[in-house]
């Protein structure tokens, strides 16, 4: 299982971005920690619980990036 975060800043697109633990590209601030989770999808689920545009980090969630 990995920890997973929500960057709460919104990216240019409308997205906020689901980052694991690890991941260079997570923010050091304003983030929503959504728990600990086997799979990215779960953690989107999550997210979407907390913003309506959610979308997975192209690093470390590559599974969950739609685009």
């Amino acid at each position: 299982m990995a920890q997973y975060y929500v960057n709460n800043n919104v990216q240019s697109n409308g997205d906020h971005e689901v980052h694991k633990v690890g991941c260079s590209f997570m923010p050091t601030a304003n983030r929503t920690y959504l728990g600990d989770f086997h799979n990215c999808r779960s953690a989107v689920i999550e997210a979407k619980k907390h913003h309506y545009q959610v979308n997975g980090c192209f690093y470390c969630a590559r599974d969950c990036h739609t685009q």
